[in-house]
């Protein structure tokens, strides 16, 4: 082999190994197992979680959903479904399956998208998912709480 595709072949090999590098970044080495973290506050009477489980440092599970004091679960609710769905076009069963969507296709909050009429749910989702990288990069399976903001 010539020095040209030497240098081409180092190239190419260098360039393959960063990108295999830089699609697992957002995952910063996470360890397997749980994590949950939930808002530290109820808004309109439901209190927003993440969990999510990772294997091999990656993310192949995740539930995000709201829970009542009670700890009945928003996306069960029938009746707050239909009167979400008619004003704003969608409703928790349908969000939080799309936001999870995104984030094991991302495996990070990075190029998340908000859904329109579940922006502040969309708010909370990218706090939940910089708080659980947090605690899987530690290790650390205790509950996080995310402070809560204003609406």
């Amino acid at each position: 082999m010539n020095t040209k595709n030497k240098w081409i072949c180092l190239f190419l090999c260098t360039a393959f190994l960063c990108t295999g590098l830089l699609s697992g970044c957002n995952s910063g080495n996470l360890k397997d197992g749980f994590y949950t973290a939930e808002m530290s506050e109820y808004s309109h009477g439901w209190k927003e979680y993440l969990c999510i489980m990772v294997k091999d440092d990656k993310i192949v599970y995740a539930e995000f959903n709201a829970k009542d004091p009670s700890g009945y679960i928003k996306a069960w609710d029938n009746a707050y479904m239909y009167n979400m769905a008619s004003v704003q076009s969608t409703y928790p069963n349908d969000y939080t399956r799309k936001y999870v969507a995104q984030l094991i296709e991302a495996q990070g909050s990075d190029g998340i998208d908000t859904v329109s009429g579940a922006t502040h749910s969309g708010s909370n989702f990218l706090r939940l998912i910089d708080a659980v990288i947090q605690q899987a990069a530690a290790g650390n399976a205790d509950v996080i709480t995310v402070e809560s903001q204003e609406e």
